[in-house]
């Protein structure tokens, strides 16, 4: 018996808590995807026995009711006839899912989105770093050559550049010119400026600003006008390096004034005066106000951090929040509790606190790179570990630890106890700057400091197994929430796609023609055939088919949206030198046949017999991986997800 569209629609809509509570709606292939303002309206269980929805689960803030291909089109259509809503794009309700979510949430998202796309750059810089610096160590001689040099320089500069490499990661999250951003970013570690590392060094400022100067000199914008004590317009002329909350709250201000402005801004002048009146409120507002608030927090550390680490509760308490300063980008200054340390009593103990707080993260980031199963994950989190053990955290915290959040709480609790260790049994160093694996080399204890290593670490670690669960991605269907008798849905653990046909896998940009190598269409491969036979590449259901015999739709695992595109342009052959083998609705099993095709004939109609195989939904995949290409059986694993 046929589907009631309209009767579906009705009895989705019915339990969803009324109008009100739908922000959006959008479909995919075989999804309708529900953006609800209170889920604790929607009637779950009722929606599951709504006759034509095979399943339901939810991700990534909406809701997603599996219908089917060919049918959920026709049950949205319905769906907004209803409801009285307009269409919207996956995008949209991607947008509209992301704005429900907490306010916390969305702040350390946007954190996380700034920070992953420039993790290579960290990783590589903060590996580099922790291996010269032991090496320097161990050899005393290294530290005079050129190659020490070179390699100090190279490892250095992704983060005496942070502020660069921040702000422009930042204006891409916030919509800003990423070219504001990189002048907002440069200003604040502009070399008129004091090093941000040496604020608190009375020599460094009297080298920089001139003898007899030992406090940093400000800029008075209007004078000597005051508002109590402040100094209206006072700007403290020293930069910014290594910090990381001022610079993103700076280009967040310039991406939300851009945008304004561009709205109001009359497009003749518009070229002129966005650029100049952006730069310059910007500029003010970083050095006058978001700036010197990081300045006091910076101080008010410093000041607590030497009275907290004399003790076993202080140091647990700096173990604890030890990364929230490295957040912050406030970690840098303990340099100055170090040396002082070191001149006055000539041992470090300070640097046990640091190590302690420092190898909980790489605990943590392990746990996570060992227990997630994405290959996406993995591949941040094993390097970012390695890089912490170091004593190089920034890759561990703002790419794994401090985005998943857990792990991050996990990370400090190993660092307390790892702390209190350290305090109690009195271990120090002979020089700073030097934590984790490298930190044997100024240790004054190395048993004792192994043993600190093995408690916060693994305190971290055991901490960040037990409450750190992967999240799925979009699209990842959780098999309990599915009818058993889908077999669309039967296989959802499966993540992996098989080859189609047999011959010679390439990329998808290698597939002669625009559209599909553009990727348009959806990632995957193309396949030169050897055979003229199309299989299964997955058990699923057909979900499409041309009339012209020369390509089909195929939905299986996953949720995955398969699109088999034989040659390129057959569809002008008008189905000569094809034969299909199913119809739109089939059940296949991997491995049965789909499409026969002439690969003689394609040829002498002068077309590529190229395959095309791709996932349209793609996108829905954090972790698709293209795992072979080269001379390929049919049947042979060529895709993951």
């Amino acid at each position: 018996m046929a589907l009631d569209y309209r009767k579906c629609a009705e009895e989705i809509f019915s339990n969803l808590g009324g109008r009100e509570n739908i922000v959006q709606a959008a479909h995919c292939a075989t999804r309708l995807r529900l953006v609800i303002a209170d889920n604790s309206k929607v009637n779950k269980k009722a929606l599951e026995n709504v006759d034509g929805v095979k399943g339901m689960f939810e991700s990534n803030g909406q809701l997603q009711l599996i219908i089917g291909t060919g049918t959920v089109n026709k049950v949205y259509d319905e769906f907004l006839a209803v409801t009285g809503m307009t269409a919207a794009t996956k995008d949209d309700v991607k947008a509209a899912a992301a704005s429900q979510a907490p306010m916390w949430r969305r702040a350390l998202k946007s954190v996380g989105d700034v920070f992953v796309p420039i993790l290579p750059a960290i990783v590589a810089s903060g590996l580099l770093m922790g291996l010269v610096e032991a090496l320097g160590k161990a050899i005393p001689g290294f530290q005079s050559s050129d190659w020490y040099g070179f390699l100090d320089m190279m490892a250095n500069t992704a983060f005496a550049f942070l502020p660069v490499i921040v702000a422009i990661s930042a204006a891409r999250v916030f919509g800003g010119n990423v070219y504001l951003g990189a002048v907002i970013g440069l200003m604040m570690v502009h070399t008129g400026l004091l090093n941000g590392w040496d604020v608190g060094s009375k020599d460094a400022i009297e080298t920089f600003f001139g003898e007899g100067i030992r406090t940093i000199p400000t800029w008075n914008l209007f004078g000597n006008l005051k508002i109590g004590g402040y100094v209206v317009g006072s700007i403290s002329r020293h930069g910014y390096q290594g910090h990381v909350i001022p610079v993103i709250l700076s280009i967040w201000l310039m991406s939300k004034l851009e945008k304004w402005l561009h709205k109001h801004v009359p497009e003749m002048i518009d070229l002129f005066v966005v650029p100049l009146v952006t730069v310059f409120v910007t500029s003010l507002a970083t050095f006058v106000v978001i700036g010197p608030i990081f300045s006091l927090l910076e101080n008010g550390v410093l000041a607590g951090a030497e009275w907290l680490v004399q003790n076993p509760v202080g140091a647990m308490v700096m173990g604890a929040v030890y990364p929230l300063t490295v957040v912050m980008g406030l970690h840098h200054m303990y340099n100055v509790i170090e040396a002082g340390m070191i001149s006055s009593v000539g041992l470090n103990t300070w640097m046990p606190i640091a190590s302690a707080a420092n190898f909980a993260q790489f605990g943590a980031c392990l746990a996570v790179g060992i227990k997630a199963r994405k290959a996406k994950t993995k591949s941040v989190a094993v390097p970012s570990a390695l890089s912490a053990s170091l004593g190089i955290t920034e890759p561990a915290i703002f790419g794994v630890n401090f985005r998943f959040m857990k792990p991050f709480i996990a990370a400090m609790a190993g660092g307390a106890i790892g702390a209190i260790f350290g305090a109690v049994t009195k271990i120090g160093a002979t020089a700073y700057g030097v934590t984790g694996i490298p930190g044997y080399l100024t240790i004054n204890n190395p048993v004792m400091y192994t043993i600190l290593l093995a408690i916060s670490g693994g305190v971290a670690f055991v901490a960040t197994w037990f409450i750190w669960k992967e999240e799925p991605e979009e699209g990842d269907a959780p098999a309990e929430t599915v009818k058993e008798d889908k077999v669309v849905e039967e296989h959802i653990l499966e993540n992996e796609l098989f080859a189609p046909v047999k011959g010679n896998v390439i990329s998808r940009e290698q597939i002669p023609d625009d559209t599909f190598a553009s990727g348009v269409l959806g990632d995957g491969v193309g396949i030169e055939p050897e055979e003229g036979l199309v299989v299964a590449p997955f058990d699923g259901e057909i979900s499409s088919v041309t009339d012209t015999k020369h390509a089909v739709g195929i939905t299986g695992p996953k949720g995955m949206e398969l699109l088999i595109h034989v040659g390129v342009d057959t569809v002008n052959m008008q189905g000569d030198g094809f034969e299909m083998f199913v119809s739109e609705g089939d059940k296949v099993k991997k491995g049965q046949r789909l499409i026969k095709f002439s690969i003689d004939k394609i040829k002498k109609a002068g077309y590529s017999t190229t395959t095309a195989v791709l996932l349209t939904n793609s996108d829905d995949y954090a972790d698709f991986k293209v795992v072979k290409t080269g001379k390929t059986n049919a049947g042979e694993k060529i895709i993951e997800v």
